[in-house]
């Protein structure tokens, strides 16, 4: 239930109050385009791009420019910095011609030279915890003029475009941001739809409209507070009782049960679904001395329940899924349940019995307490209880915060662990390269020469994206056979917002980032 203290006596004047309890909105709020504040539990780990390979994209969509993007319906990359273009019939050229009169937010040009030095430093600094493995078709950055970049490909990709469209290329300038190491002065400078106020670590950040943004952007508001929340329910709670005006990430599947209801005293609410392409999957460390044995992983495979497990935790807010390539995206397919079927205890342990691997076998599972909403903690107690109750595993469950859990896994210190992935681009590439290659997205080196070798590049080859899907059905097979990552389920994506709020509806990109200028109060757009 959500918690509703403060709310008599205030009512609707409490609707923008950024502070943790109740208050009023500013005079200059109250006559103007009032400020609309967005709830998250997906806070950034960091403000430099080149370190970000998760959640911090959020933020980024709206602060940083790139040079292509999605606009609200597309799943095609647009212009947004830059008109850009294949030269060549084998997809290894590719040419961007910048905007007139680009600026960053400091006064700095945005030319060719900072587009090259964004890039360059991705691939310099080669972050843990950034996304340079999403570069790894380009070749060489080439400037011609102030306008005029080329990219020139080791291979043909035709992937790149949409690589350039995600937060990973979000353009910087190169006065603040070094070319060999992270800005470390906690600030942000770029050149999207909003500037960045001010930030407060784990509390808020402050955007305001770029008044020299040039872009696609058709910016429905003047300003946005993010406020980061550490749990749902203290989120929801700032919803009811509006605090805040939106809710995005992070809610519960009681949560969203109680909002589909409809009840009176939540008839302020609206509630927008949305089909998504967001996916939760279980990560093998090959390295580990348990379940580094493929018979232990394909035991695990053999006995999980998917269907419980969403219909247990997160009750119709997400639906199981037997691939890493989920419903929607071309090439999807049920490859797990096609060899594992329904969940089996008798083949789980015949399966360790002629591996010669005695029973109980220990297990160590990990996941992050703050990165995916709190009943993260919750499915893995699901998880712990489907495989203990086989008699053939005893299973520790351990919780780290985000910031900590990435520095773990990407270290090699966890056995298993759970993660999320949030789709960079709408394409079956980006559900299987990501996770393969000695430098991939998890920091657990997968060689599996027959996709990186043969698939892929086939795939990246074809300029029809929908062709692909013999590709990507045959790397689905691989990843079966070897279970390195264990499919869990598909999510649905919800927004909530208070009934004065427009927009919802179109503001989320395909890579499930909320575009904040799509949102407007009604009677003031």
């Amino acid at each position: 239930m959500f918690y509703r203290n403060c709310l008599r006596g205030v009512g609707a004047l409490a609707t923008l109050s950024l502070l943790a309890g109740c208050g009023l909105f500013s005079d200059a709020e109250a006559e103007g385009n009032r400020r609309i504040v967005v709830g998250t539990i997906s806070e950034p780990s960091t403000l430099d791009p080149a370190a970000a390979y998760d959640g911090s994209w959020e933020l980024y969509r709206n602060v940083f420019q790139t040079l292509l993007s999605f606009p609200t319906g597309s799943t095609t990359p647009r212009p947004d910095a830059a008109s850009c273009a294949f030269t060549d019939t084998t997809n290894k050229v590719y040419r961007c011609e910048l905007r007139r009169d680009l600026t960053f937010s400091n006064g700095e040009k945005l030319d060719a030279r900072a587009v090259k030095h964004t890039v360059d430093r991705i691939r310099t600094i080669k972050s843990d915890t950034g996304p340079q493995a999403l570069l790894g078709s380009l070749g060489t950055v080439e400037t011609q003029g102030d306008r005029i970049v080329i990219f020139r490909l080791k291979a043909p990709d035709a992937t790149f475009p949409f690589i350039l469209a995600t937060p990973a290329l979000s353009l910087v300038p190169p006065g603040e941001y070094p070319a060999t190491r992270l800005r470390s002065d906690g600030k942000l400078t770029g050149s999207g739809p909003y500037v960045l106020d001010s930030y407060t670590k784990g509390e808020r950040a402050e955007l305001a409209k770029n008044p020299d943004y040039k872009g696609f952007a058709d910016r429905k508001n003047d300003s946005v507070t993010i406020r980061y929340f550490k749990k749902s329910d203290e989120m929801i709670n700032a919803l009811a009782i509006r605090q805040i005006d939106a809710v995005y990430r992070g809610l519960t599947a009681d949560e969203v049960t109680e909002l589909q209801k409809g009840m009176p005293e939540y008839n302020h609410l609206r509630l927008v679904e949305t089909v998504g392409s967001d996916i939760r999957y279980l990560v093998f460390n090959a390295e580990d001395p348990v379940v580094g044995k493929l018979a232990v992983r394909r035991a695990i495979a053999q006995v999980i329940d998917r269907g419980r497990l969403v219909g247990t935790v997160y009750r119709g807010t997400a639906e199981p899924l037997y691939s890493m390539i989920p419903k929607g995206i071309t090439g999807h397919t049920t490859k797990f349940f096609d060899v594992y079927g329904e969940p089996d205890t008798k083949k789980a342990r015949k399966i360790l019995r002629d591996a010669g691997i005695d029973t109980p076998v220990e297990l160590e599972f990990w996941y992050t307490t703050d990165r995916y909403g709190t009943a993260t903690a919750a499915e893995f107690a699901e998880i712990k209880r489907q495989l203990e109750a086989t008699g053939l595993f005893e299973v520790t469950v351990r919780g780290k915060p985000w910031a900590e859990f990435q520095q773990g896994y990407a270290a090699g210190k966890y056995p298993a662990f759970g993660r999320g992935w949030f789709p960079d681009f709408p394409d079956p590439d980006n559900f299987v390269a990501p996770f393969v290659g000695e430098r991939n997205a998890l920091n657990t080196p997968y060689d599996s020469p027959e996709i990186t070798g043969t698939l892929l590049p086939e795939a990246r080859r074809e300029s029809d994206r929908g062709a692909v899907a013999k590709q990507f059905g045959r790397a689905q097979e691989i990843f079966v056979e070897d279970v390195r990552h264990l499919p869990l389920w598909q999510g649905k994506l919800y927004v909530a917002t208070t009934d004065d709020i427009g927009g919802a509806d179109r503001a989320m990109d395909p890579q499930t980032v909320m575009l904040m200028w799509e949102l407007f109060r009604k009677g003031e757009w």
